[in-house]
């Protein structure tokens, strides 16, 4: 439940295609110095938890490795121009869900909208109260999403646009590409090919095999926190900018633990949980597509979610498992 929007933030902060509108407090400056002590502390000793840029060599071999923010911000600028040259340079550019796979899925969830929405049965306004109903319908509203289709929506999926507050999900239908669509581009401008490192449906299947009371209640959740919400993409912007990928992942951590009536052993529990089926799963189901590459191009180019940079079952240590020495990209 809580756990779901906590954690939403983290990956489609990383992983979702919208523009960085958000302004205003820093969810981090709020926090007190115990807590700050403790993500200080949890973040210390996460292997790779600092840098968005690494170079890993084996041999002849290079790997470029970049952790990606989808929302687009203007200082993505000059990250992308720092490493312009190594994309048009690769033999291969690999990324969670290239510029075709992306026109397929648009075109798979044309065909078959149960995918996202509700296509038989009741539909949102009739599962929920009237009251509940008219929150998330005026939620859904402040984020451009017209609340006819909204309570069509499957609720998993109607969790995810309000779990990215208004300053983000207006401008998200605008077009504003981040930092994987922008390497793509140049990629393309250089005749690179691309490669995806999974199936454009795995998130989905992660979400949608929720039971439908649990989708709910994370959709009664999302409506609890619209402040928090703002207060943790500030932070999560800033936090990406200066590299400190650990404690951008780790303050979800914190945000959990201080809901209400949630205890500590069950907010442990579920950020675990979700942890393993959004980032770890992943994470280990990437590898073997990435040792395929490599042992077919020299010269490869990684974009993927920053998020999946970090921590003992994070791709950087699983390249370094397999022999890779890592170094970041000054």
């Amino acid at each position: 439940m809580f756990h779901r929007l906590v954690t939403l933030f983290a990956l489609f902060l990383l992983g979702l295609p919208a523009a960085a509108k958000c302004t205003g407090q820093n969810y981090l400056d709020q926090l007190r110095a115990d807590e700050r002590a403790a993500l200080a502390a949890a973040t210390a000793d996460i292997p790779f938890g600092r840098g968005i840029l690494w170079g890993a060599t084996n041999e002849d071999q290079q790997i470029t490795v970049v952790g990606t923010m989808h929302i687009y911000d203007e200082r993505l600028e000059p990250i992308r121009a720092r490493i312009k040259d190594l994309v048009q340079n690769a033999d291969l550019l690999m990324v969670e869900a290239t510029i075709e796979d992306q026109e397929n899925l648009q075109k798979m969830l044309a065909a078959d909208p149960g995918i996202l929405f509700i296509t038989e049965g009741p539909t949102l306004p009739d599962l929920l109260d009237e009251e509940t109903w008219n929150l998330i319908s005026e939620a859904a509203t402040a984020r451009s999403i017209p609340s006819f289709m909204a309570a069509k929506m499957q609720p998993w999926y109607l969790s995810i646009m309000l779990s990215i507050p208004p300053c983000a999900a207006q401008e998200m239908f605008s077009g504003f590409l981040g930092l994987d669509h922008l390497i793509m581009q140049d990629a393309e401008a250089a005749g690179v090919p691309m490669q995806s490192v999974e199936s454009t449906l795995t998130i989905f299947e992660i979400f949608k095999g929720d039971p439908i009371d649990e989708q709910i209640d994370m959709l009664r959740i999302n409506l609890l926190a619209p402040d928090v919400q703002q207060q943790m993409f500030v932070a999560m912007l800033d936090r990406y900018f200066d590299g400190d990928v650990a404690t951008l992942w780790e303050m979800s951590r914190v945000v959990m633990e201080n809901t209400p009536g949630m205890s500590a052993e069950e907010a442990a529990e579920s950020f675990a949980t979700f942890e393993k089926s959004l980032l770890v799963d992943r994470n280990q189901a990437w590898m073997p597509v990435i040792r395929e590459a490599s042992s077919q191009h020299d010269n490869i180019v990684i974009a993927v979610g920053a998020a999946h940079l970090i921590g003992n079952e994070g791709i950087l240590q699983f390249l370094q498992d397999d022999g890779w020495t890592l170094s970041p990209l000054r």
